[in-house]
């Protein structure tokens, strides 16, 4: 395992570090210190041909003034809460909100927008970085001062490790995921749409107005959300259904049936033999096709097509605060909050 780190600028007057792992097969992981962010993805396709399978900003700058949320810790809630407000423990709390009334992916000031600690460590099988960062009592609207630790592993089996630990001083809510969005074609010009995508899900979460859970798990056969069989991701752009023509696509949580020792999913594109099997300890995954174009900033010097990627977001179900049945994501003074989630990459002929 190969590790090395670089300066690449500074954000809220520090130094932001990228650090790369590269392991035997060829796999390259980069990611920097602001936002605890994955910049980078390098993997051979079948014929052995290297190119990055993540969506990427072209500098720090751009993450810093656009905020896409491409390959970042995001939290302290992942997703959206209802008007910002909550009840915790017979106390109203109302947390700053970012998306007109709602809060989004942990408020304005989330953890991708800080700029964390890192270090680094090495053996001859893995190498990991370990992003640390305090989330203050009271930020964006939060109780409770937050200790969060992210890890990424990169593995000499081509498995990529994401692993949380998070304590807290005061009872608060905890829901973070990784907002990576894959484009196995290693093309970001070419859309997602004729990847393949195999799901052990048979429930997703309805949305309702806003974009926000109506607080109801639909069953997935008969519709475009059930991937049980692998099927490609075209059918969500097809939009034949009121829950995909809502968003151009998916932007909907997927719950998921775990079954031991097997990926709870599967991301494949034939053309490049490229695939990405998930295994994630987490309730749900939240599925995001980038459904719309971007053309407020640039990849690789191009506006930002519909469908450019999709997100394997793990997690709890989103505003599960303020959803019965949802599952609970209260963090307490007593607890450690711990949770993993692995993406194994392989090359198929």
């Amino acid at each position: 395992m190969k590790v090395s780190e670089e300066i690449i600028g500074q954000a809220h007057g520090k130094d932001v570090v990228a650090y790369t792992l590269t392991n035997p097969n060829g796999i390259s992981l980069t990611a920097m210190t602001y936002g605890a962010t994955i910049t980078e993805l390098l993997m051979p396709d079948k014929n052995g041909k290297t190119e990055n399978v993540i969506l990427a900003m072209d500098s720090l700058d751009d993450y810093v003034t656009h905020r896409p949320y491409y390959g970042a810790t995001i939290g302290r809630v992942a997703g959206r809460i209802t008007k910002g407000a909550f009840d915790l423990d017979g106390t109203a709390h109302q947390v700053v909100v970012n998306e007109g009334d709602n809060q989004l992916h942990g408020g304005p000031a989330g953890l991708d927008t800080l700029v964390w600690d890192a270090e680094v460590q090495a053996s001859a099988d893995e190498a990991s970085i370990h992003f640390t960062t305090i989330d203050a009592d009271g930020a964006n609207g939060y109780p409770g001062t937050l200790s969060v630790t992210v890890s990424y592993t990169l593995t000499s089996d081509s498995e990529w490790k994401v692993t949380y630990r998070a304590t807290t001083d005061q009872a608060t809510l905890f829901n973070p995921t990784n907002h990576v969005y894959f484009n196995l074609s290693g093309d970001i010009n070419k859309p997602i749409l004729q990847h393949n995508l195999q799901l052990n899900s048979a429930a997703f979460a309805e949305l309702g107005d806003e974009n926000l859970p109506s607080g109801a798990l639909l069953p997935a056969e008969g519709t475009p959300f059930d991937f049980r069989s692998v099927g490609k991701l075209a059918v969500a752009a097809e939009q034949n259904h009121p829950q995909t023509q809502k968003v151009a696509g998916f932007d909907h949580p997927f719950l998921l049936q775990h079954d031991e020792g097997q990926p709870d999913a599967i991301l494949s594109d034939t053309k490049s033999g490229r695939s990405v099997k998930m295994f994630t300890d987490q309730d749900c995954v939240v599925i995001f096709m980038h459904n719309g174009a971007v053309d407020k900033y640039t990849i690789a010097g191009k506006p930002v097509i519909q469908y450019a990627g999709i997100t394997l977001e793990t997690q709890a179900l989103p505003d599960a605060i303020n959803q019965e049945g949802f599952g609970d994501i209260t963090l307490r003074p007593d607890e450690v909050y711990s949770a993993e989630t692995i993406y194994k990459f392989e090359i198929q002929d």
